[in-house]
């Protein structure tokens, strides 16, 4: 595999500088890009396979750019934000987001989230590797579509980020076994530490928010489990 690509997007210089920096030592190719319509410009000539990218930004907004970038083509995406409000959070979770680091960071963080994500974007998803079975699971009035990456409440289809959807395949392969935080970090985000925990409880919120509440049960001091009604 050649070398990877990253964006790096923040109209703050000395941020995007420092990033960029950190990322070329690690034998990244990296681009950079001060806007959003630069940040989207840059995405499609580019083609990186990653991006890191600041919610605030000048022309529009972080969130715009990524909502952007993953109607034009999927590509993991790590957001900087300076505000660590639960809503915001969700929001750019919800337009394709996969991780987000609150400012200030560490730069040994964030180089690991980046590895982490690349990791993890190179293997097989989990429901691609039952294509074969051509599952599909019933989970009350949800249903889900392995083979197809596709949801349903009710009759109306539902749209899922590629990591919401990867973790909701996790789940319902393990009806009502409590999972714990630690273990959905390592088997879908590809991490090795408690870092991301609350990246865990953000995701699994806005399922939650998506296809109804009782869906995935909270098992206090553990983690979560599906919920299938017997």
């Amino acid at each position: 595999m050649g070398q990877r690509r990253v964006l790096v997007v923040d109209d703050d210089s000395t941020i995007a500088d420092s990033v960029a920096v950190r990322l070329r030592a690690e034998g990244f190719d990296v681009v950079t890009a001060a806007d959003g319509p630069r940040a989207v410009e840059s995405c499609r000539r580019d083609r990186p396979d990653l991006v890191v990218l600041d919610v605030m930004l000048p022309g529009f907004d972080g969130l715009e750019v990524c909502r952007r970038i993953q109607a034009d083509r999927p590509v993991p995406v790590l957001m900087l934000t300076a505000r660590a409000e639960e809503t915001d959070l969700l929001v750019g979770l919800g337009v394709g987001a996969d991780d987000y680091l609150t400012k200030p960071f560490s730069m040994r963080e964030l180089v690991a989230r980046v590895h982490a994500l690349l990791r993890r974007a190179d293997r097989p998803a989990m429901a691609e590797r039952a294509q074969d079975t051509g599952a599909r699971v019933a989970l009350g009035e949800v249903w889900v579509d392995l083979a197809e990456r596709r949801v349903a409440r009710g009759d109306d289809e539902v749209h899922l980020t590629r990591t919401e959807f990867d973790l909701l395949a996790y789940l319902a392969a393990r009806p009502r076994v409590a999972v714990s935080r630690e273990a959905l970090l390592a088997d879908v985000w590809g991490w090795q530490d408690e870092a991301g925990n609350r990246t865990v409880d953000s995701h699994i919120k806005a399922l939650r928010r998506k296809l109804g509440a009782e869906l995935i049960r909270t098992v206090h001091g553990v983690g979560y489990a599906l919920e299938v009604p017997r």
